[in-house]
C-alpha cells in the first residue's frame, strides 16, 4: 500500500510515452496561437490520458495544462465581454502573456524531468 504523497512506480516506457503525450499537450497549447482549435484538442487529450498519469510526476503537467485552458478561456471570455470599454484589450493581452508563460514554463520543467507542483501531495 502507498504513503500519501508517495508517487506509485510506472514501468519506464510507460513514462516515456506518457512524457510524449505531455509534451505533444504543450505544442498543441503553442500552436493555438495560430490555429486556435488546437488548444481544445489539448485538454481534450489531457481528459482522456488523465488516469493514466494518475501518481505519476506527470499529473502535476496536466493539472498545469488543464488549469491554463481553463482559466485562459475565462479571461479570454472576460477580456472580450470588456471590449465595449476597451480595458478588454489589456485583459486579453495580459491573457495571452500568461498564457505563453504558463506553455513555456510547463516545457522547460517537462524537458528537465520535473513536477510543476514540488513538495505537494
Amino acid at each position: 500500500m502507498r504513503e500519501q504523497g508517495e508517487l506509485e512506480v510506472q514501468p519506464q516506457q510507460d513514462l516515456s510515452e506518457l512524457k510524449t503525450i505531455t509534451t505533444i499537450v504543450y505544442a498543441l497549447q503553442a500552436v493555438s496561437f495560430f490555429i486556435g482549435i488546437t488548444f481544445i484538442a489539448a485538454v481534450i487529450l489531457n481528459y482522456i490520458k488523465k488516469d493514466d498519469v494518475q501518481g505519476t510526476w506527470l499529473a502535476s503537467h496536466f493539472r498545469w495544462q488543464i488549469r491554463t485552458f481553463w482559466f485562459g478561456i475565462l479571461w479570454s471570455i472576460i477580456g472580450a465581454i470588456m471590449l465595449v470599454v476597451a480595458v478588454g484589450y489589456f485583459i486579453l493581452i495580459a491573457n495571452m502573456i500568461w498564457i505563453v508563460y504558463r506553455i513555456i514554463k510547463g516545457w522547460l520543467r517537462l524537458s528537465e524531468g520535473k513536477e510543476m507542483y514540488p513538495n505537494q501531495p
